[in-house]
């Protein structure tokens, strides 16, 4: 890992470290992008024929047959599985379900004003597909984090897509319920669920994290198909002043494993502590090659002149993880995806089985969004209802509003409506000897009401 500090001769040099790291993002998507192009494209024209000849190229698929997983299937997974890990999985999807369901926003309606009723409704979206990676690592988590979520939500059509997905993720589709497998993945899985093909029809948005053609392909389709967010490679930062230097390296390490472009890094104003992290990591990493490069490459521990210091370059860096030594710390944080308090909070529990979900905002995109929520699957539909009352009170201010945008159409489209009330109000004032002038009475009338004399003829 390379050390540097923001104060002394290298100052400089810190200083524009610190500005790249926090300008990170989706640079290395252009060189994929011309080859992903072509093959959204492809599968959008030319549908099941593109989309079978990249399963057999990509995914090994020998034929149409092969690509939906059965109910069968999955659940001779689940079977298989050993009972410590049927339990585990158990416990991750109820852990996150729970949490789902705190997170699931409610329908509600207000009456702010007499005449005026204002509230919401939540409605799921209708289909999803789940995007599971299966490359180096099987990540039956993954689909947890992303389907549960969406089941709580109420999603009516779930679609899993996963290459060569490994038995543990066929095991948790089967806990799930989950009925639409597909043994697809990369570009050409993405286009298919934007798009629809006669095998695999088309979805409302994907969710869930994927290599750079996927992510590429996701921010291709995201016109024509809603999509979570652009993930880029695993990021940790543990801003720390008094942990211990083995176990921050031990997180460091953890995430550093899922890619060699995986991002980890410390901040702190203690320099001892930043020397004791950087030799941890190198013992600890010294038989993990994924770590070791990742670590190599793109580890970074920053010595921070003061502790003010060290919290504003955290919040510069926006982490997709974040570690802090305590509760009151959360005080800063303005910027962080998920974030882990004090030495028992591991990084890779609240990759399994926390219940918070690990589909997290990288890239910096932390400074504008959260990790995927039940939130993601739902829609918030806004009502409002009008009494009389409340078009006599407003209707004059949104009609002076609309006018003074020079958009005549709005203003009218309330001004008859006021017009309307106002004729009613003339009639009935009318009727009630409220319309004449002081003094004058209509023709006819009864002196004492108003109303028409009946004739005693």
């Amino acid at each position: 890992m390379k050390l540097i500090r923001t104060k002394g001769r290298n100052a400089q040099q810190a200083a524009d470290l610190v500005a790249q790291l926090e300008q990170r993002g989706g640079a290395a998507l252009e060189a994929v992008l011309p080859a992903v192009r072509r093959i959204v494209s492809d599968v959008r024209r030319r549908g099941d024929k593109a989309l079978f000849s990249y399963a057999a190229q990509f995914d090994g698929l020998s034929g149409p047959g092969t690509v939906r997983v059965t109910p069968e299937e999955m659940a001779a997974a689940w079977k298989a599985l050993h009972p410590a890990l049927r339990d585990a999985l158990e416990t991750s999807a109820k852990q996150i379900r729970a949490f789902a369901k705190r997170q699931l926003p409610k329908s509600w309606s207000a009456s702010p004003r007499a005449g005026l009723t204002t509230g919401q409704l939540v409605r799921p979206i209708d289909a999803v597909g789940c995007y599971v990676p299966s490359g180096r690592h099987p990540l039956p988590s993954t689909l947890l984090m992303t389907a549960v979520p969406a089941q709580v939500a109420g999603v009516r059509r779930i679609v899993a897509v996963s290459p060569k997905p490994a038995p543990e993720t066929l095991a948790a589709a089967h806990l799930l319920g989950i009925r639409e497998f597909y043994r697809l993945g990369g570009a050409h899985a993405v286009a298919a669920l934007a798009y629809g093909t006669a095998t695999v029809a088309r979805v409302d948005k994907i969710v869930g994290p994927g290599n750079l053609y996927v992510t590429a392909a996701k921010r291709l389709v995201a016109f024509d198909c809603a999509i979570d967010m652009i993930a880029g490679p695993t990021e940790i930062v543990v801003t720390s002043e008094r942990g211990n230097a083995a176990e921050i390296a031990s997180d460091l390490v953890a995430q550093a494993e899922h890619d060699p472009a995986a991002l980890a890094i410390f901040v702190t104003a203690n320099a001892v502590l930043a020397r004791a992290v950087v030799n941890e990591t190198k013992a600890q990493s010294k038989s993990n090659a994924v770590a070791k490069e990742s670590l190599r490459k793109n580890g970074v521990v920053v010595v921070a002149a003061n502790v003010d210091e060290a919290r504003a370059i955290t919040n510069r860096l926006a982490p997709e993880h974040l570690t802090v030594d305590a509760a009151s710390d959360l005080e800063w944080v303005t910027n962080a995806g998920s974030v882990f308090v004090g030495r028992w909070s591991a990084q890779p529990m609240g990759d399994y089985i926390s219940g918070p979900n690990h589909t997290l905002p990288t890239g910096g995109m932390a400074r504008v969004r959260g990790g995927l929520s039940v939130n993601d699957f739902v829609k918030l539909i806004t009502v409002q209802e009008y009494a009389e009352p409340g078009m006599r009170e407003l209707g004059p201010k949104a009609a002076l509003l609309a006018e003074a945008e020079g958009l005549v159409g709005h203003a009218a489209a309330i001004r008859i409506r006021l017009d309307s009330l106002s004729k009613r109000d003339k009639r009935t004032s009318f009727e009630f000897g409220f319309g004449a002038p002081r003094g004058l009475k209509s023709e006819g009338s009864s002196r004492r009401t108003g109303k028409p004399r009946r004739s005693r003829g």
